[in-house]
């Protein structure tokens, strides 16, 4: 097994805590070639996709990647910005933002950002963590939900990372906050402002990210955290149940996936007579091309041709103020136990050596008091 050199070692310099923001990835740019790189590697993952290896292999080469890359390239190009992809641009004033936050809060943390698939890679964040003098780290992936082919698939990238350092750092990560109080009230307080300039609409639609049903069947426990989240989020609106409903979006292939799926939905709702819907997607806190260009513009075009009137998208978190709030109370529950207040020691050894002279001078002192007298 290869092991990385370690970075040089510097004198006095103080123990850090690092927080590793993760999101899912994106292409470097909107083309064929970027878009077949990118690819390649998110469907190789076997988190991701759970097929015998030898035969999607043969699937993923010679049918995908010659074919999907053109049409994804076009759908990405149709959401990219003059800052380049949304997902990226978000998750990067996310990391600032936050950085940010826990330094007004008195925390003296170093907060970076890496994507499961492609650039900056997880492995070579953590790294440059490391060589900053990080000795914790908190991982964070951005998935509020739960599930074997996003969360865990970023500790697999960890453990890789891990099996090829020598000196590894203390690692914690955040597994789901589906129910978090902060997030829920993020996303309350994101449709409540979309309804004080647009009013209230007839149904709200929640899209999550679409899963294999045959997940849930062998225990992931993402269906039931996304419905969860769901709930609860009706709850802080007051919605009933027939005002809300809950789907899921992206699927692949021709197996059965988790229902009830958006597109059918959204034109269920245009032909039953709804004449407007709000759409949010919960499960993604900030935007990119599953919400911008699959809700924001087919599930639209879905729901309008079928009937319906009005079509209004809720943007995600982003770098929403309640968000970051919410994702700053999240990271430091989480690093609890760690010495990032400015106000503690730098170093646990240093805290040790404080209560060790403390009890000795108490000791002395204590010894001063009770010496029996000397005869004279």
């Amino acid at each position: 097994m290869s092991v990385a050199k370690e970075p040089d070692f510097k004198h006095g310099q103080a123990p850090q805590t690092g927080i590793l923001l993760v999101n899912l990835g994106t292409p470097e740019s909107p083309t064929p070639a970027a878009v077949r790189r990118y690819l390649a590697q998110f469907l190789s993952d076997t988190r991701v996709v759970e097929i015998p290896p030898w035969i999607w292999k043969v699937i993923l080469h010679g049918i995908i990647l010659r074919v999907r890359p053109a049409k994804s390239a076009a759908k990405y190009a149709s959401i990219w910005t003059k800052e380049g992809s949304p997902l990226r641009v978000w998750t990067e004033k996310q990391t600032a933002l936050l950085q940010g936050f826990m330094g007004e809060q008195g925390h003296r943390v170093l907060v970076r950002h890496a994507m499961r698939y492609g650039q900056p890679s997880i492995g070579s964040q953590l790294s440059a963590l490391k060589a900053e003098g990080a000795t914790r780290i908190l991982i964070v992936p951005l998935y509020p939900q739960y599930s074997g082919a996003t969360t865990a698939s970023v500790m697999d990238d960890v453990f890789t990372w891990g099996r090829q350092t020598r000196a590894l750092p203390e690692l914690r990560h955040i597994n789901h906050f589906h129910d978090d109080p902060g997030y829920l009230n993020a996303l309350a307080d994101s449709v409540k402002a979309h309804w004080s300039s647009h009013g209230r609409a007839g149904k709200l639609l929640m899209s999550f990210h679409g899963m294999p049903q045959r997940t849930l069947q062998l225990g992931d426990p993402y269906h039931c955290e996304c419905l969860k989240t769901g709930r609860l989020l009706a709850e802080q609106l007051g919605l009933s149940e027939q005002e809300y409903v809950v789907t899921f979006q992206s699927r692949f292939g021709k197996a059965k996936w988790l229902q009830p799926y958006t597109e059918p939905t959204l034109r269920e709702l245009g032909r039953a007579g709804v004449a407007r819907v709000d759409v949010i997607c919960p499960g993604f806190v900030s935007d990119c091309i599953e919400t911008l260009e699959e809700i924001a513009m087919e599930g639209k075009e879905a729901f309008l041709s079928s009937g319906g009137k009005e079509f209004n998208y809720i943007a995600c978190l982003n770098d929403r103020l309640p968000w970051i709030r919410a994702l700053s109370q999240l990271v430091t529950v989480h690093l609890q136990g760690w010495p990032t207040l400015a106000s503690q020691a730098s170093e646990p050894g240093q805290l040790l050596l404080q209560r060790e002279r403390a009890l000795a001078k108490g000791s002395a002192t204590n010894g001063e008091r009770h010496q029996p007298p000397v005869a004279g």
